[in-house]
């Protein structure tokens, strides 16, 4: 019986080295998925507003809606929401080059073997 705080868990030092190598092109979509749904998040949030401003036009919807978009790639890169992390782990075993060339369809066409109903 162990007891103490300073023991190592093996199976987290296994788990964190057996980690496979993330694909670049994976990682960018992620992230540019989950920009795209806070860009869709804020707007709901905005089209919830019960009054217009004084200064409200075309042209304020316009840049405000330029500035969210940006705040939106902004929040995403910075990845404290877990989307595109959570992507990443459920398409990368999929989207893995190994496993791209172990999906691709084998398919023998076998001669006639005169087999007719």
């Amino acid at each position: 019986m162990q007891i103490g705080g300073t023991t190592t868990n093996p199976t987290a030092a296994t788990a964190s080295a057996a980690t496979p190598a993330r694909d670049p092109s994976l990682e960018k979509a992620a992230k540019a998925f989950e920009a795209i749904f806070l860009r869709q998040m804020i707007g709901a949030m905005r089209s919830s507003s019960l009054s217009e401003g004084i200064f409200d036009s075309s042209a304020t919807d316009q840049f405000r809606d330029m500035a969210d978009a940006r705040t939106a790639d902004q929040m995403a890169q910075t990845g404290k929401f877990g989307i595109a992390e959570l992507l990443m782990r459920q398409f990368g075993a999929t989207a893995s080059p190994t496993a791209a060339v172990a999906m691709k369809p084998q398919v023998a066409i076998a001669p006639d073997q005169g087999n007719e109903p």
